[in-house]
């Protein structure tokens, strides 16, 4: 395609051949930890980085890590802060699974006594 390019010293405009060139593209598709639970995805390209609000947790980060068949097929988008992973749980998920483990114990003690 032909283009006319406004020369800078005022003369006249210079004129300039343009080409496109098309590159293939893959499609691609994204989606939170929350939505990856329980997914086993063949390649996964993953951004560990603290979001503009909120944080980033462990379990953010188990989860990301581990939807994957291998560490193999898992990339990383960008660098990131290594203490994220020297972090400590977060106490209300720790209280969580606390209520959660006594409600299974009290599930499996009413099935095998009831």
């Amino acid at each position: 395609m032909q283009i006319q390019v406004p020369s800078r010293g005022g003369g006249p405009a210079l004129r300039r051949t343009v080409r496109r060139r098309q590159f293939s593209l893959t499609g691609a598709y994204a989606f939170t930890d929350y939505r990856a639970q329980g997914q086993t995805i063949p390649i996964v390209l993953i951004d560990v980085q603290t979001p503009p609000s909120g944080r980033l947790t462990l379990f953010n980060l188990y989860v990301a890590l581990s939807r994957s068949s291998g560490r193999d097929t898992i990339r990383l988008l960008r660098d990131f802060d290594a203490a994220l992973f020297r972090q400590s749980h977060d106490p209300d998920l720790s209280r969580e699974n606390e209520r959660l483990e006594e409600l299974n114990r009290q599930t499996l003690a009413e099935y095998l006594n009831g």
